[in-house]
C-alpha cells in the first residue's frame, strides 16, 4: 500500500507526533492536560518534492512514505429500505391537542 519516499532511520520518540511538510520531517509533542501547547521542531530534511495526489508520513521504521490519498473517501453500503411506519403518532397528538381546552381571556 504504502511506497517509501526516502530512508531516513528517525528514532521516534513517546508522546511526539512527526508529520512531512514541504518535504521535511517535522515533530511536535501531543496535546495533553495540563501541559502547554508543544512548538513544532524539524527533525530531518527529507529533499523531495510532494505531490497532492499522496499522502506523506512517517512509517515504523523512520523513514518517509507516501500512500495513495482517497479522494472522495470510501463507497458506503446501501442502507437497507426502512418499512414506513403508520401516521398513527401524528393522529394521536392531533388528538390530544384538540382535546386541550380552550384558555379563557381576561378582562
Amino acid at each position: 500500500m504504502a511506497e517509501k519516499v526516502k530512508k531516513l532511520g528517525i528514532n521516534r520518540e513517546k508522546d511526539f507526533m512527526y508529520y512531512v511538510k514541504d518535504g521535511d520531517v517535522w515533530k511536535v509533542r501531543r496535546k495533553q492536560p495540563g501541559l502547554p501547547k508543544g512548538r513544532p521542531e524539524k527533525v530531518a530534511d527529507g529533499g523531495f518534492e510532494m505531490d497532492n495526489n499522496y499522502i506523506y508520513f512517517v512509517d515504523k521504521e523512520g523513514d518517509a512514505a507516501r500512500a495513495k490519498r482517497a479522494v472522495g473517501g470510501q463507497k458506503r453500503k446501501k442502507a437497507a429500505k426502512k418499512a414506513k411506519k403508520p401516521a398513527k403518532k401524528k393522529a394521536k397528538k392531533a388528538a390530544k391537542k384538540a382535546k386541550k381546552p380552550a384558555k379563557k381571556k381576561r378582562r
